[in-house]
């Protein structure tokens, strides 16, 4: 889910989808009001996967995946916990959130002003100083060409940038003509299910 959920939970004052209630941002948030529910890094890495544990015969390798702010939280999840998974994969994720408008939002209201907080829940900046090899991931992003969020949002150009830095295994590709909605999704996800498998 991309929030939590349940009577008593903060939402954007004028129900924006980019905060609150339609972006928790896969963050611990340390602000007011957010702070008393919205967990959904610890949520994310801990508790789900232990209720899951508990109550199915599941396998120990994991896989992670996302789109948008889901791709977001994927990849930050996935370089900050890396012996947790196998393979990270994303559509059109907020690559750079420290330098686009949702990012800046959200961080801010969530994380206060101070901006080395911000700094671990962007995927760019992790990326770039994630060099140990033997903590690195598979990486596959797809993006497409025609996502109207593509150049202020996403910013897959910094992720690429910093997996040139780390010499990261990232494979991106920018599908033509595609854009930010589900058709996209669908039309890829077996690609993705696929290069997973390779993993698990």
């Amino acid at each position: 889910d991309t929030s939590p959920r349940g009577e008593g939970v903060a939402d954007d004052v004028n129900g924006a989808y980019d905060l609150g209630l339609g972006a928790g941002f896969y963050l611990n948030a340390t602000e007011k009001p957010w702070s008393d529910h919205y967990q959904m890094y610890d949520y994310v890495v801990k508790e789900l996967p232990a209720l899951i544990e508990a109550n199915f015969p599941v396998s120990s390798k994991r896989a992670i995946s996302g789109h948008s702010m889901g791709g977001h939280g994927a990849l930050t999840i996935s370089l900050r916990n890396p012996e947790r998974y196998t393979s990270v994969s994303a559509f059109s994720p907020i690559c750079h959130p420290i330098d686009c408008p949702w990012g800046q939002k959200a961080f801010a209201a969530y994380l206060g002003d101070d901006q080395k907080a911000w700094q671990s829940y962007d995927a760019s900046l992790l990326m770039a100083q994630a060099v140990d090899k033997s903590k690195q991931l598979p990486t596959l992003v797809d993006q497409g060409s025609a996502d109207n969020f593509l150049a202020e949002q996403l910013k897959p150009e910094a992720l690429e940038a910093a997996a040139k830095i780390s010499d990261y295994p990232l494979q991106l590709n920018m599908q033509e003509g595609y854009d930010h909605s589900y058709f996209f999704i669908s039309s890829f996800i077996d690609q993705h299910l696929e290069f997973h498998a390779k993993y698990i």
